[in-house]
Formats: structure tokens, C-alpha cells, sequence
């Protein structure tokens, strides 16, 4: 089975914070181009600070600019059921290729509440539907045998770990040694060459936004056996991540990294983290030891 990359897509914003679509659009762009499938409305697309409609029409407009040539999935998770099934409705009916829903934020779960409110979620679509843990954003983690369980779910198809930690990951990918069709994406952008080695079907990356052809290089390596230029390209991979996140908060240093080379991508909305010019300064430095600028 040949894996996949898909890049955590950034949500592009015009000086006024209304969503440049045009711009967002060349993001895509880029990516397809690079051989990178898409994820929107995601961690590094501002998803929390979109409103209900703008999360359709960004998905309608990726769709449409993707045109088939990559897989698209979309996030529709909200701290409600209820809300989060009235997106991924929606989502079902522009025909996106998956459907990831993220814990509930803010709302404290317990793991049959997670059971619950992925399970009902799954119901209520035809697309194929991915649990997305990310805890240290929304303080719910679903818990390896949780995942098991909802693994059996009929329209439940793999889950993305953005948890950060190896063992959790490795948890998760003994689910889909156990569970037939059961596909496991990484997050962190240190371990996608070791979740890939490890069974992963591949990853979803947030630092793919600044650095798509030496992601899209990890995978084309590892599809065609080179593991020596695996190896070479996960390790540009992660010395960027390590300097450019001891910057400050990871997907704010990448949108702003992706800036600095096209500032068509504009800030996030507030009060998301703006760095400062000492921040710019050291972001630029950085992206000219990289060779991208």
C-alpha cells in the first residue's frame, strides 16, 4: 500500500481577518502540486475561529480547486454532537474523501462519552469518518482501547494522532495491526518517517505548509524503497521543526513561517499569537539556512 502525506492546510486571511479564498486557493495549489493531499479546517487552519458557513465554503472552495487530482479530508469537529453533525452533513455533501472530527474542546469526556459522540457522528455520514486526538489542545485524549472499540465501527476509518508521544502512536498502530482497515495518521512531524516504518498510512503535517516538497520527498522515498533519502529528507524535516518551534506556539511559527516566504497568507485571526519582530527576524534567518528565502 503506497502511503500518504496530507498537510494540515493553513487558512489564508486579508488585513480586515475575512478569509482570503483566492490566496487559500494557491495554498492548495502548492501543495497539489508538490503531491501533497489537503486537510482543512484543521489545527493549522484557524478551525476555532471560523464561523459555521465559512467552514463550508472553505471546504466547497478547496474541493473545487483540488478538482480530484488529491484526497481531501475536512475537519467537522465541534464540542457539541449536535453542531458537529450539522458540519459533517454538510461536508458529506460536497464530497470530501474523509470527514476527521477532533475530541470535544472545553467539555470535559469521559471515554463512552467519546464512544458516543464519535459513533453517532459516523452514523449520521456516508464519508468516511477519522478520529483526530489532539489532547493538549482540548484536554479529551482517546484512550488506545477506546479507539479499539470505535475502530469496529463500520464507517469509522482510522484515526490522526496528534498527541506527540511515540508510545501512544505505537498504541494506536497496534489497533490497526489488530482491526483490518483501520488507518493511523501521524501528526508530529519529528516521527513521520518512523510511524511510516512502524505501519502508518501516513501523515498529516502541519509543518508540510512551509516545507511540502521535503514532505511529499519523505513519502515518495519511503514508497519506492529508498530508505537512505527517507532518512536524509526526515532529517531536514525535523532539524526545521525542532529550531523553528522553539520559536513559540508550533502552527503560529508556521503560519508565520509560510508568511515570511508569501505574505498573500496573511495573519491569523486575533487574538491567535502574532510574533514579534525579533521572532520575524529569527524566522527569516532561519528560512535562509534552509534555503527558502
Amino acid at each position: 500500500m503506497s502511503r500518504q502525506a496530507f498537510v494540515a492546510l493553513v487558512t489564508c486571511f486579508n488585513e480586515d481577518e475575512t478569509i482570503n479564498y483566492r490566496a487559500t486557493r494557491a495554498q492548495v495549489r502548492r501543495q497539489v502540486e508538490a503531491g501533497n493531499n489537503i486537510m482543512c479546517a484543521g489545527t493549522n487552519g484557524d478551525f476555532t475561529a471560523l464561523t459555521f458557513e465559512e467552514k463550508v465554503q472553505l471546504t466547497e472552495e478547496v474541493v473545487d480547486e483540488v478538482d480530484g487530482r488529491v484526497k481531501v479530508i475536512v475537519n467537522a469537529g465541534m464540542p457539541a454532537t449536535f453542531e458537529t453533525i450539522k458540519l459533517a452533513h454538510q461536508f458529506d455533501r460536497i464530497g470530501v474523501d474523509g470527514i476527521a472530527v477532533i475530541t470535544p474542546f472545553f467539555i470535559a469526556c469521559t471515554q463512552d462519552g467519546l464512544i458516543r459522540h464519535f459513533s453517532t457522528v459516523a452514523d449520521a455520514v456516508q464519508t468516511p469518518v477519522y478520529l483526530y486526538d489532539i489532547p493538549a489542545r482540548t484536554q479529551n485524549h482517546i484512550e488506545p482501547q477506546t479507539a479499539r472499540t470505535l475502530a469496529r465501527h463500520g464507517n469509522i476509518a482510522g484515526i490522526k494522532d496528534s498527541g506527540g508521544a511515540k508510545e501512544t502512536l505505537e498504541a494506536y498502530l497496534q489497533v490497526g495491526r489488530e482491526i483490518d482497515g483501520f488507518q493511523v495518521y501521524s501528526g508530529p512531524d519529528h516521527l513521520v518517517l518512523w510511524a511510516l516504518q512502524n505501519g502508518a498510512a501516513g501523515c498529516i503535517s502541519g509543518l508540510g505548509n512551509a516545507m511540502p516538497h521535503v514532505l511529499a520527498g519523505i513519502l515518495s522515498a519511503f514508497n519506492s524503497g529508498n530508505v537512505a533519502e527517507a532518512e536524509r529528507q526526515q532529517a531536514i524535516f525535523a532539524a526545521f521543526r525542532t529550531e523553528l518551534y522553539a520559536f513559540g506556539f508550533a502552527p503560529a511559527m508556521v503560519k508565520r513561517a509560510l508568511y515570511l516566504q508569501d505574505a498573500s497568507v496573511g495573519a491569523s485571526r486575533q487574538p491567535a499569537l502574532l510574533p514579534n519582530d525579533e521572532q520575524d527576524a529569527q524566522i527569516a534567518n532561519l528560512l535562509r539556512h534552509y534555503g527558502m528565502r
